[in-house]
């Protein structure tokens, strides 16, 4: 089996394999290609991230800079808005919904490391051959998402539809949909209900209005 088989299967990988870390460099200097260029390349700037990753949606536009570690082992999906810093490290697959918002510097995670030192220094393959080994979990995030500054989002996550993650959340287990949940580590504070329409926030709205369906 090979190493990225091994990744999707969630079992030890090496990830100094040497086809693992062609995958990476590539994906890295590309992730340099990408932030060199100003904002308004939007030609080459699409280019590249088709190069990047696993798929991308219409009309998502990503501020950069970025950091992906594999890239192709990402999908996002249409109208993403992703602010500046933003960082996955898409050891396993890490899935995106439609019509998320990312505020700057979110972090995603997908590998997890050894608990014991000795066993993160070396361990032993099928045929006896000492190496370093990690594995990994998939991340998955829904649609119409939005993420407050500095979120970490941990391997092995799922994310509903529908909730907003406040600023500096460490979210170590599942969200579920429609709710608001934040904090160190990230738990549910409520629901989200109709009560949180802008229309209930005059102070706010000003002379504007909100779209009744």
């Amino acid at each position: 089996m090979r190493e990225e088989e091994k990744i999707k299967a969630g079992i030890l990988f090496n990830p100094g394999d040497p086809e693992l870390k062609a995958i990476k460099l590539r994906t890295h200097k590309l992730n340099q290609d990408y932030n060199r260029l100003y904002e308004d390349e939007v030609d080459e700037r699409n280019r590249i991230l088709r190069e990047i990753l696993g798929g991308i949606g219409e009309g998502t536009f990503l501020q950069g800079p970025i950091t992906f570690h594999y890239g192709r082992h990402t999908t996002i999906g249409d109208r993403v808005f992703i602010n500046f810093n933003f960082t996955v490290q898409d050891d396993a697959e890490v899935t995106i919904g439609s019509d998320c918002n990312f505020g700057p510097n979110v972090t995603i995670v997908t590998p997890v490391h050894p608990m014991l030192p000795d066993e993160r220094k070396r361990m032993l393959d099928a045929e006896g051959n000492v190496k370093r080994f990690c594995y990994a979990k998939p991340v998955k995030i829904g649609s119409d998402c939005w993420f407050g500054a500095n979120v970490v989002v941990c391997p092995g996550v799922t994310i509903g539809d529908n909730c907003v993650i406040g600023a500096g959340a460490v979210v170590t287990r599942d969200i579920p949909s429609g709710v608001f949940a934040a904090g160190n580590p990230c738990r549910v504070i409520r629901e989200l209900t109709e009560q949180d329409s802008m229309k209930y926030k005059p102070e706010v709205l000003a002379d504007n209005r909100v779209i009744e369906e």
